[in-house]
């Protein structure tokens, strides 16, 4: 009876690197491939740009394997539990990084029964690196980048979104992918915070920064990376300026733009009540949702509006009313808001909401209820998390203690310890 040799694929395209190592595996036995749902894809490598069924069709039809198989997660448990191979067979480029949880898990469950793992040198050539960069690039473009949150929000317990504000932070967020428990994740999106773009040219948040500022900071991000982006549209402004805008980000590649139903003089929702903050009437700010839906040339980018009930101390109510109007107006998610250091008013009325809405997605920003965890927010029906802001507020108090250790010194080398080599910067940056 022949052997059964097992490889995973999370590929849409097969090149000479993956033939190789089926028609090497052919000569330990029979060979069954598996090919990783679009969920464990997402969840540690990248966004597939064709559907599992596809997938598996380019595999069968390499006339390599004797059966496709679908893998549900990254980890090997199902494979071993169901399939039970002698022999499982990979390329020799996880031994290192995050991928090495997913070697162990494999060594592990073959020990349970007397397996084999067989690696193979991993192909490195120019034919290879160019079927690999045709997909980065393919996923970059607007028409799937622009997608991408919706189909995010459908496939993922909850999407995560991670603060950027330039390419390199970018590169950040499309690139961190770590080992926790047994497992691999990643950042699923970007958030591209007025606040943190403000910041970073040295200008008040308060809308100084016009749109064609902001543009130039999203095309930095746009041009590095491929995962979705939500860019904080604050109040929106005017209802002639939002409207193309709203095009504008839409035709970029987009995937949203969360408004906030204030007026006048923007001030950081972090200051509550401390300061004079005007929120917008339901009618007019329904009005320019209604306008921004109307502008829009697909159906794939979003328009979430953010309500600043609990940032000013209005109630509950005020904040659910609002939230009904808006998502009858066309909003395509709420984002609500608390700067309270517990969740309660958070969960409240998101189980509030969820008894009358049980598909509007909703978003939230824990940056001061930010004990809660993902899974405890998903569970109360928040589809998208957003850490807005730690990014910048790492970065500055280790830029500021750099330059101050250099003052006192006269010299570079006491700062030299805690800071990241050159090489492993240039790293993240990919060469043409």
């Amino acid at each position: 009876m022949a052997k059964k040799v097992y490889a995973c694929f999370c590929t849409d395209a097969i090149h000479e690197g993956h033939i190789n190592i089926l028609k090497r595996a052919a000569e330990y036995g029979d060979v069954y491939a598996g090919v990783l749902t679009d969920g464990a894809m997402v969840g540690f490598n990248r966004f597939p740009t064709i559907s599992l069924e596809q997938r598996m069709e380019i595999v069968r039809k390499t006339g390599l394997v004797k059966e496709v198989l679908v893998q549900r997660d990254v980890m090997y448990d199902q494979v071993f539990a169901e399939l039970k191979p002698d022999y499982v067979v990979h390329g020799d480029n996880w031994s290192n990084g995050p991928e090495k949880a997913i070697r162990e898990n494999v060594l592990t469950n073959i020990e349970k029964y007397g397996g084999e793992l067989i690696e193979f040198a991993y192909t490195y050539n120019d034919n290879v690196k160019r079927v690999d960069d045709l997909m980065k690039e393919k996923l970059a473009m607007p028409e799937f980048r622009r997608k991408r949150l919706r189909q995010l929000i459908a496939m993922r317990p909850i999407v995560k979104a991670l603060e950027v504000h330039s390419g390199l932070t970018g590169l950040i967020a499309e690139k961190t992918v770590v080992e926790a428990d047994g497992r691999l994740d990643q950042f699923d999106a970007m958030w591209i915070s007025s606040l943190c773009d403000s910041t970073a040219k040295g200008k008040p948040d308060i809308e100084l920064v016009d749109m064609s500022s902001r543009i130039r900071t999203i095309d930095d991000v746009l041009d590095v990376t491929t995962k979705p982006i939500i860019l904080d549209g604050d109040t929106g402004g005017l209802v002639e300026h939002f409207v193309y805008n709203v095009r504008t980000l839409e035709r970029m590649g987009v995937s949203a733009v969360i408004i906030e139903d204030k007026t006048g003089l923007k001030k950081n929702s972090l200051f509550g009540t401390e300061v004079q903050q005007t929120q917008d009437s339901i009618e007019n700010f329904c009005a320019k949702i209604v306008a921004g839906k109307k502008a829009l040339r697909t159906a794939e980018f979003m328009i979430i509006a953010r309500i600043e009930s609990l940032i000013l101390e209005r109630g509950m109510e005020d904040a659910l009313t609002r939230a009904f109007a808006y998502t009858e107006a066309g909003a395509d998610g709420i984002m609500i808001h608390s700067r309270k250091k517990e969740p309660d008013e958070i969960l409240e009325f998101c189980r509030l909401f969820r008894k009358r809405d049980v598909k509007t997605p909703i978003v939230v920003v824990p940056t001061s209820f930010n004990s809660i965890t993902e899974e405890e927010l998903a569970a109360a029906g928040v589809n998208i998390v957003i850490y807005a802001n730690q990014l910048t507020r790492s970065a500055f108090p280790a830029m500021q203690s750099t330059a101050e250790e250099i003052l006192k010194n006269h010299r570079a080398l006491e700062v030299d310890a805690g800071l990241m080599s050159f090489k492993d910067i240039i790293r993240l940056i990919d060469e043409i």
